[in-house]
């Protein structure tokens, strides 16, 4: 039937077009966001499952620095403890050749005048060995805590090593002297046990460092393999994008004529009255 009022194939090409349009308008979205879902509209569901991770990616990235400031905490402790132990030693071989009754007393008085110098440093590195607020030698805080997870329920510690004068790991008095022979012959065995305890501190202070470090290592396995899953999921695959844009524009092409073809047809009716 040739009708004017009804065009049953102009109608057709019309609906062909539109659907081509929608496809080259998402095919289009794709290319400039490089995201095959980049709103809940394209795919709810995938949408969903997509930002949940990126939401799981941006608490592991406050684990990372909460680890990472952890770490720097236990770091500077660990930098104060090996400086206390190298004083120490230099401390021993001032209270050795002090210990000797045959020294004069210019001599010991500047073996003392040495010694004393290395025992208020010990003070001055204790007091700032300070990161972030916190003092892991000074004995101002207990432990150091970091987040080890996305939720926060799970946590990393490492509990300080108090290394001031008079403690019980540097048990050197903060009035300590060699002055005289007697007081450096007790002092060798004084500083021998400090180097002693504060060692063991370190080796103590060196493990929580492990800790902090395998565990930043892990939070950034674990957010890099979000990541890549979250690509998986919502990433366009360009070439692929690319090929289908060329398609649908020679289909769009091809619709457009297809329409032009069907609006001609009524045309027909006007032959049938000459």
């Amino acid at each position: 039937m040739i009708s004017v009022n009804t065009n049953t194939g102009a109608m057709l090409a019309l609906e062909y077009l539109n659907q081509t349009n929608s496809q080259l308008q998402t095919t289009q979205n794709a290319i400039n966001t490089g995201l095959k879902v980049a709103t809940a509209k394209d795919d709810g569901a995938t949408f969903a499952i997509a930002q949940n991770m990126r939401g799981d990616v941006a608490g592991y990235q406050a684990v990372s620095d909460s680890l990472n400031r952890g770490s720097s905490v236990v770091d500077v402790a660990l930098s104060a403890g090996q400086s206390i132990s190298d004083l120490l030693i230099q401390m021993k071989t001032k209270a050795l050749a002090a210990a000797d009754t045959s020294l004069d007393t210019a001599s010991r008085q500047a073996l003392n005048s040495d010694f004393t110098a290395l025992r208020d440093q010990i003070s001055s590195i204790v007091k700032n060995a300070v990161f972030n607020g916190f003092n892991l030698v000074d004995g101002s805080t207990n432990e150091i805590q970091a987040l080890a997870s996305a939720d926060g329920t799970r946590k990393i510690s490492v509990a300080a090593e108090k290394m001031s004068l008079s403690g019980s790991i540097v048990t050197i008095k903060s009035t300590g002297t060699i002055s005289t022979a007697a007081k450096a012959s007790t002092m060798i065995a004084t500083v021998e046990s400090s180097l002693t305890n504060v060692n063991a501190a370190l080796a103590k202070l060196s493990s929580g460092a492990a800790k902090f470090s395998i565990q930043i290592d892990f939070v950034q396995k674990l957010s890099d393999t979000l990541t890549s899953g979250i690509g998986n999921l919502v990433d366009a695959n360009m070439a692929q994008e690319s090929a289908m844009l060329q398609s649908l524009q020679v289909k769009q092409q091809l619709g457009v004529q297809a329409l032009a073809i069907a609006n001609q047809a009524p045309s027909i009716v006007l032959s049938l009255f000459h």
